[in-house]
């Protein structure tokens, strides 16, 4: 077994992390505190440390695990998520002081499965490190004092997670039936048409159902906007986020053996247009901010299925930058959310109403996020959805590019009613809590949206990396 700890320095101190936090919930209750206080600190800390890793390249554990430009990409977004999620929940006001240390521990152990899973390059080891990132979540979802929607979410999520992973599973043994391996490069000189193999063409359309369940791709949604509800503001801010991450990756190796044309290959293209469609259609009917979210997410992961049909190094690529992207857009708006929501409590449309004049600054930022998720200029909403389309063109799922195109406009109208909320409905809000107005809360606030606006306006930098990450995925 060939090992290079240099290799997977975030790995190792992510570990670290993990550990540390465990001997913390292991402490005295007057430790409990004390971690909000240190916990920031030590995640910026490993956001440096993946930048600072950027560019190691290597192969370990018998060839099933591969540090490369593609899982470093996708590390660095984990612990820069990472990073902003726990500066974004400790003010959390629905967690118990007692759980504060097992919150962040299983947070970072749902970040460190993630960076496991962007490094793994065979099948087994993507089951177990994305199940490693799963079973964290199902334990801090739930972590939402007095409010039994938080236990409906949480079972909601297990329930249909179990589900998945069992049809991945079941998938998984049809692949190594027909395939005999379980590595990625290996599969990738297999042949993947229905005609050649059928048993392999439903053994990965089955397995690619775990990447979907996390995905929240239509027909695997079904447990998003329950969840997004239910969780806290903080929690869901986590759950709508760094999870994609996770699953993008996965799809991004994969969606390497797969070329224009092939069955498995439409089978991903109709189910974007399908989750596209379906999410920003439920999304017009929703008054729950987080709710609305929920199903933005189901359409945001069809915006993803364009660049991985392309079959190209720039559709690879595509689909990482916007998943990245989404990423920081939807931290944006959550940070907004739980800031107005200073009790912990969930926000409605008419919770927006004279948020301008309340809060200028956290106002100005959900325009700047919901422009973003529309897809609006110059953010890099805008410039995500442009480099999935010019990739997507003239690869055989124009008709796809096409519906992007059309929810692209549907989702104008509820994305804009966020900001029609804030800045133009008289009268005062349904939510009597005063938003939080500190240095903190407005301060966070503008380094997201400035983030989503220089990654809009200066995007060549991270996007040509991807490319040269999906042009060793596909030589």
């Amino acid at each position: 077994m060939n090992f290079n700890p240099a290799l997977i320095v975030p790995e190792l101190y992510q570990f670290l992390l993990i550990m540390a936090l465990f001997v913390q919930s292991l402490g005295s209750r007057e430790w409990q505190p004390h971690t909000e206080r240190w916990m920031p600190i030590f995640a910026g800390l490993g956001f440096m440390v993946s930048m600072v890793s950027f560019g190691s390249e290597g192969l370990m554990f018998w060839g099933a695990y591969k540090v490369d430009l593609i899982s470093q990409f996708f590390k660095v977004a984990v612990a820069g998520g990472f990073f902003v999620a726990v500066v974004n929940a400790s003010r959390q006001p629905s967690l118990a002081e007692a759980k504060r240390a097992d919150y962040y521990m299983f947070l970072a152990l749902s970040a460190w499965g993630l960076m496991l899973l962007s490094s793994a390059v065979e099948l087994i080891t993507i089951y177990v490190a994305l199940e490693l990132s799963s079973y964290s979540l199902y334990a801090v979802i739930p972590l939402r004092s007095k409010d039994k929607g938080a236990a409906e979410a949480a079972l909601k999520y297990i329930l249909f997670g179990a589900m998945a992973t069992a049809v991945a599973l079941y998938g998984f043994s049809y692949i190594l039936a027909s395939q005999h391996t379980t590595y990625v490069a290996e599969l990738a000189a297999k042949s993947w048409a229905w005609a050649d193999s059928p048993l392999a063409v439903v053994g990965l359309s089955m397995f690619l159902a775990g990447m979907f369940y996390k995905l929240a791709l239509f027909p695997f949604h079904f447990w998003c906007p329950d969840v997004y509800q239910g969780a806290s503001n903080e929690t869901a801010a986590y759950v709508a986020t760094l999870p994609k991450l996770g699953a993008v990756v996965v799809l991004v190796r994969l969606a390497a053996l797969l070329k224009p044309g092939l069955e498995v290959t439409t089978i991903l293209a109709v189910l974007g247009a399908v989750s596209m469609t379906y999410g920003n259609l439920a999304a017009l009917a929703q008054k729950d901010v987080k709710r609305l979210l929920g199903f933005s997410s189901v359409a945001h992961a069809g915006y993803v299925m364009v660049g991985l049909v392309a079959g190209t190094a720039m559709g690879l690529a595509a689909a990482a930058f916007y998943s990245m992207a989404y990423v920081v857009m939807n931290l944006l708006c959550f940070w907004v959310l739980g800031r107005v929501g200073s009790d912990g409590r969930n926000i409605s449309l008419d919770d927006l109403k004279g948020l301008h004049k309340k809060a200028p600054g956290l106002a100005l930022s959900l325009a700047v996020g919901a422009f973003a998720l529309v897809g609006l200029p110059p953010t890099v909403g805008f410039i995500g959805k442009f480099f999935l389309i010019t990739a997507a063109w003239n690869h055989g799922y124009n008709w796809l590019v096409i519906t992007l195109a059309v929810n692209s406009a549907i989702a104008i109208f509820y994305y804009l009613s966020l900001v029609r909320y804030a800045y133009a409905e008289e009268g005062e809000a349904s939510n009597a809590v005063v938003p939080d107005n500190s240095m903190f809360s407005v301060a966070g606030a503008g380094i997201l949206a400035a983030l989503v606006l220089v990654l809009g306006l200066i995007p060549a930098p991270i996007f040509d990396f991807a490319v040269q990450a999906g042009k060793i995925l596909l030589p």
